[in-house]
């Protein structure tokens, strides 16, 4: 399916085309910034894939975190930094980077926060190498969605453990799983941590 060091995954929802729409994208925010809080509000965040920056009001509210955004897109870098102003841009630094060979040192920062990127890869060999990647390049937590919809709960049920199975494979403990609305939804945020 392609080298895994050529993902693109900068086709990350522009805020109108959410996956998530009116009161889900309210608990989506809330689901991420209990994650955050879990996760110790982490002071240095990657925000991988960026896409449209939707995120960055929220992971900016803390004064003393800096977000480094970082997507394979120039272009969705360069509209989501032209979408956002004053103390939101204040705290983010924008990263150019393949998302496989992210272009940072291990243990670059505290968390990472990718709330619509590792959905869209439906390989699980291309899954497991960012996931990697996200293991070497963070410090301590992981912050990661899972929204996709399966047409049965089987399959959905299926599919979470098969993202949780590999989860541990690259590394990670899960620490707390968030349902955006438990017994009627399959959509998860999750926060891993390093052991």
């Amino acid at each position: 399916m392609g080298n895994p060091a050529q993902l693109n995954l900068s086709t990350s929802c522009p805020p109108a085309a959410s996956p998530v729409s009116g009161w889900a994208a309210r608990r989506e925010l809330k689901l991420a910034r209990k994650a955050l809080a879990l996760a110790g509000d982490p002071g240095l965040v990657l925000d991988l894939p960026c896409g449209t920056g939707r995120f960055w009001p929220l992971l900016a509210g803390k004064p003393s975190r800096v977000v480094i955004a970082a997507d394979d897109s120039l272009d969705a870098l360069e509209r989501a930094l032209g979408a956002h102003g004053g103390e939101v841009l204040a705290r983010v630094r924008p990263l150019h980077t393949e998302l496989a060979r992210i272009e940072l040192s291990d243990n670059a920062v505290d968390s990472i926060f990718c709330m619509d990127g590792l959905q869209q890869l439906e390989d699980p060999a291309r899954r497991l190498a960012l996931l990697r990647e996200f293991y070497r390049v963070s410090r301590d937590t992981l912050i990661v969605a899972l929204w996709r919809e399966p047409p049965h709960k089987a399959a959905a049920a299926r599919l979470r453990g098969e993202a949780e199975a590999q989860f541990r494979q690259a590394g990670f403990k899960i620490e707390a799983r968030l349902d955006l609305l438990a017994l009627w939804s399959m959509a998860r945020v999750y926060l891993l941590r390093k052991p």
